[in-house]
């Protein structure tokens, strides 16, 4: 705690630095507590704090900085650090430079520099500056020198400026060489003699040429009118008043102009002479020359302009230091409190985890008594509320596992009308504008929905629930002039999904701070302020940008901008899957919160599960490597101990047979959220999770593994088939798929089995990622009698078609990982006989690129009338081997 301000000496002190200097813990230095400084300290650093100038004061010999307002500025992102920092420590790139002025000044001497030259990292890369810099010794109490006091100002802009300038004198004295070296080598365009009684002008060869003359014809004489309509019209009446002048006075003429050439191109010359006069004093003869100095006005124009120009520059190019530094200051501020939010979120999350899991094991064993179950109800509501605020701390930190798909914003907006109609009321009027043709952007689809959503009620408040929302989706092609200030945008085409009310704006003040967390205008108790920083979180880790514009009596426009993706869109399924009782199977439960590990484990054995735990990985790690069965691994994501949890499921799924394994978390950081995306192969259960979405994740990762198995065991008994060598798992784990318990009966059922007159029916590769799909499309396959092989994926397709035969490919257009067509087109390569059959919920619609050589589209659901139809040329020889076997 710092004491008070008059106990110590600096009650006077005033501004930031004041404050800061006076809250710093001065204890851990050697400079000691702020009330036991030194008067001589204490006087100095307030005639410091008091003056504009940068000043720092590098106490005692390690040099402790303390240093006023302005040299807080010039520091940049390196301030607050430097408080108390040791000076080398503080500017190690200048350490040398430092411990000579505090070797020198200490000793009682003085250090001046006027522009000193010194290489600074700024941003992260080192950069030329130069600076005048100022040292003088500082004395303590006992008379001694104690310190250094340095008055530092930057001069790079003035040092930039003056090189510029000297380079411009530089270039135009060589200019001028050029120009006396040009006319002492005959860079002369002719000599001329006007005659001032006839008017005509005379000239050589040279002049000739200058201004596009027959040699004759000049050398005769033309008259001056048609010498003059060879100069630029601008520089006409300059000439005539010039010549003017020089017979009037007698005088030396000079002067510059223009001329064209031949090929319309006009050169600078200059025209030098003197009028000669008769024995009455009458104008006779006007003789003169013409010198090139074309190079020297483009030179001297060069240095107008960059003259008018100079000053400009060096503004702007300040300014630019200025908004990137303000800039880097506001991201770094951003991304401090968005780790600090996540870390709260996370901590938060396993507290709502155990409040949670606990009331949904009393609301199963209470009774029905209703005040009981209204104070249930009332309990998990407040958890929900309390899961929500820390979703919106996880959106604005950037940390929330996003599962984006490829959406049609068209379709997207439709789906929420009337969502939005309910969310707003009916005094509010919603127009939604789409533009055609709109293209496809990949986002998580229910993050989406909540940050219009969010906006949407933002703007229906403004209003005071009485205006008219504006809900527009348009295609944008962004330029680099778009995205200069908005340094977290690449020009390219984006969709931009934009939210506009009618209501009463924003002032300028309010609206620079409207995306930083728990900001709000509204009441105490009316807002939490994190749903606009909620979608500037969402949008950013989507790779998309957010701007605002707002004006006061005018209404507020939000956008959001996400990148176009070219992708067909990912069809919603519905999870149907009931929440499932265990049949028994055990679980390793690992997790370091023992109230939450404790939960989990009460939920586990109420589903009907045997359950193992441990505390940490490493210990984990333990069952892992025994020879206790364990069926699946349920672990958090955040551990302690050496071994994380990525990599402990990674242990498990080297086990024989192959461990599946269910992350929780409450806060995900980078083990497994690259830009911002689960990692392939995650399933994830975020806390706090309710009883019924942990039995039926259990029960799907479990029925995941089992099929994983499932097509290990295939796989290898077709290369045992084919003579075809394992691949390296399938070595490392010979009986991987014989241990893994097969349920047989989804491919080969009694009821569908071929009989051995089939063997040698119709092959056809089966490729579906939904596993009820799958079963289902196998067993119209098998009632025709062709031999079908199934698998989950394109990469677990491929490996077959290398090695066997196949008459048909039939496989759906949206895959995990490798697309269905793309598929098409690598089997087409390996058998390029092969027929292929996509199949899609878009049917003939569908897109995939590039055609595919007798490719058919076929829609979904597919029936036993189509699959015949399709499969008609392979099913003459095996129909009546295998349709007797239909509906046996």
């Amino acid at each position: 705690m710092p004491f008070p301000a008059q106990d110590y000496g600096c009650a006077g002190w005033r501004g930031e630095m004041a404050q800061r200097i006076s809250e710093f813990d001065w204890r851990a230095t050697s400079l000691g507590a702020i009330e036991n400084w030194q008067r001589s300290l204490t006087s100095t650093v307030q005639l410091m704090l008091a003056s504009p100038v940068p000043l720092v004061l590098l106490w005692g010999e390690p040099g402790h900085m303390i240093y006023n307002d302005a040299y807080a500025v010039f520091a940049g992102g390196r301030h607050p650090y430097l408080l108390g920092c040791p000076v080398e420590a503080g500017w190690p790139e200048v350490a040398d430079f430092n411990r000579q002025v505090m070797r020198t000044c200490l000793a009682g001497g003085t250090l001046s520099y006027r522009d000193k030259a010194l290489v600074l990292l700024r941003d992260g890369k080192p950069e030329d500056v130069w600076m005048d810099l100022y040292y003088s010794p500082v004395a303590g109490d006992t008379g001694a020198p104690a310190g250094v006091i340095a008055m530092v100002v930057e001069t790079t802009g003035r040092v930039l400026t003056e090189r510029l300038r000297q380079q411009a004198e530089i270039e135009l004295h060589e200019t001028n060489e050029r120009l006396q070296l040009a006319l002492n080598t005959g860079a002369v365009l002719g000599t001329w003699v006007l005659d001032v009684r006839t008017g005509e002008v005379s000239g050589d060869e040279r002049f000739a040429r200058t201004f596009s003359f027959a040699r004759d014809k000049a050398s005769k004489g033309v008259p001056r009118e048609a010498a003059t309509q060879m100069i630029h019209p601008d520089d006409r009446v300059l000439n005539d008043n010039q010549i003017a002048e020089a017979i009037r006075s007698g005088g030396p003429f000079r002067v510059e102009y223009r001329i064209r050439r031949a090929d319309g191109e006009y050169i600078w010359v200059q025209a030098n002479g003197r009028c000669q006069f008769d024995e009455h004093g009458e104008p006779t003869r006007f003789p003169g020359v013409l010198i090139d100095i074309h190079e020297r006005k483009i030179a001297e124009q060069q240095l107008v302009q960059l003259t008018e120009t100079l000053e400009q520059r060096v503004a702007d190019s300040i300014a630019a230091r200025a908004l990137a530094e303000e800039q880097l200051r506001q991201a770094q501020k951003m991304e401090a409190i968005g780790s600090l939010t996540g870390g709260v979120a996370h901590d938060f999350n396993n507290v709502l985890q155990v409040i949670n899991g606990n009331l949904q094991m009393l609301a199963a064993d209470a009774d029905d008594d209703p005040v009981t179950q209204r104070r249930l109800s009332a309990a998990t509501d407040a958890v929900r509320r309390g899961a929500k605020l820390a979703a919106h701390l996880l959106a604005f930190a950037r940390r929330q596992p996003l599962s984006p798909t490829v959406l049609n914003p068209r379709r997207l907006l439709t789906g929420m009308s009337e969502m939005l109609h309910r969310a707003l009321g009916e005094t509010v009027r919603i127009d939604t504008v789409l533009s055609d043709d709109l293209w496809n952007v990949q986002v998580d689809r229910n993050q989406l929905e909540n940050a219009l959503l969010n906006l949407a009620i933002n703007a229906r408040d403004a209003m005071r629930a009485d205006g008219v929302l504006t809900v527009r989706a348009t295609n944008r092609t962004l330029d680099a002039a778009f995205c200069r200030d908005k340094p977290e945008l690449s020009p390219g085409e984006y969709v931009e999904f934009s939210v506009a009310d009618t209501g009463s704006g924003m002032p300028p003040e309010v609206l620079q701070h409207v995306f930083e967390p728990f900001f709000t205008t509204k009441p105490d108790g009316h807002g939490t302020g994190l749903g606009l920083s909620m979608v500037f979180g969402f949008a950013r880790q989507s790779g998309g940008h957010v701007t605002i514009e707002s004006e006061v009596g005018h209404g507020t426009t939000v956008s959001l901008f996400f990148p176009r993706c070219c992708e067909t869109e990912t069809l919603e399924t519905v999870d149907g899957t009931a929440a499932s009782i265990g049949g028994g199977e055990t679980i390793l439960v690992v997790e370091d919160d023992a109230d939450v590990r404790l939960t989990a484990v009460e939920m586990l054995a109420q589903l009907g599960y045997k359950v193992l735990t441990a505390s940490n990985g490493d210990a984990a790690l333990e069952f892992i490597d025994s020879d206790v069965p364990i069926d699946l691994l349920f672990t958090d994501v955040v551990m302690p101990g050496k071994l994380k949890s990525v990599e402990l499921a990674e242990r498990a799924a080297a086990r024989t047979p192959p461990l599946p394994t269910l992350f929780t978390s409450g806060y995900t950081r980078d083990e497994m959220v690259h830009h911002g995306k689960l990692d392939a192969g995650i399933t994830l259960l975020s806390k706090p999770y309710r009883r019924d979405d942990l039995a039926r994740l259990v029960r799907n990762v479990l029925r995941a593994g089992a099929a994983s198995a499932d097509q290990t065991a295939d796989i290898r008994e077709a290369r045992i088939a084919a003579c075809v060598p394992p691949t390296a798992y399938e070595s490392a784990h010979p009986h991987g798929a014989a241990k893994a318990p097969r349920d047989r009966s989804r491919k080969t059922s009694p009821k569908h089995r071929q009989p051995r007159a089939a063997q040698q029916a119709a092959r056809v590769l089966l490729v579906e990622d939904d596993t009820e799909s799958r079963e289902a499309l196998g067993e119209l396959l098998a009632a025709l009698g062709v031999a079908c092989t199934a698998v989950a994926s394109a990469e677990a397709a491929l490996p077959l078609a290398n090695t066997q035969h196949y008459d048909v490919l039939l496989t759906d257009l949206t895959l995990p990982g490798m697309s269905g067509d793309e598929l098409a087109r690598a089997v087409r390569r390996l058998q390029p006989e092969i027929r292929v059959l996509l199949v899609s919920g878009y049917g003939h619609s569908a897109e995939i690129g590039a055609a595919i050589p007798g490719a058919r589209l076929l829609g979904k659901p597919l029936d036993m009338a189509q699959l015949r139809t399709e499969l008609a040329p392979w099913l003459d020889h095996t129909e009546a081997a295998s349709w007797s076997n239909v509906g046996a």
